[in-house]
């Protein structure tokens, strides 16, 4: 919510909407990355699905910004693995495993945390903006 005496600068407005959603994003990858591994507690059952994070324009006070609008589950196949003996084996001998690679999960969090730090430099920039114009209208 904006305040009545100061309205809110719509640069910042919009980045702040960023961050919230690079945030959740960051988030999503993390749960992605630590059940990359993670099979399924019974014999023949589906391990942990990827989870892809969907977003959505936002009307803000003038400008527009970006929602985490729902997390959907990534309808890729599961990775097979040969291996008989483990408890979550199917009766071919095959276990299901995540549909996560981590090294695409790596590089999304890169983009991820690079479009955070792009979000953080309008936020100080813009702040850097309002005070010099505050410092001018002192003189």
């Amino acid at each position: 919510m904006s305040d009545p005496v100061r309205p809110q600068n719509p640069a910042m407005a919009a980045a702040a909407t960023a961050l919230r959603a690079q945030q959740s994003r960051m988030r999503i990858i993390a749960e992605n990355i630590a059940n990359a591994e993670s099979t399924s507690t019974t014999a023949g059952g589906e391990p942990y699905r990827r989870q892809v994070p969907v977003f959505q324009a936002r009307e803000l006070d003038g400008t527009t910004g970006v929602a985490l609008a729902e997390v959907r589950a990534d309808p890729s196949d599961f990775r097979l693995e040969y291996d008989p003996q483990h408890p979550a084996a199917n009766a071919e001998g095959y276990v299901q495993r995540p549909n996560v690679n981590t090294l695409i999960e790596s590089m999304d969090m890169r983009e991820a945390q690079r479009a955070y730090e792009a979000n953080l430099n309008v936020i100080e920039t813009a702040r850097a903006m309002e005070q010099r114009t505050l410092d001018l209208l002192k003189r």
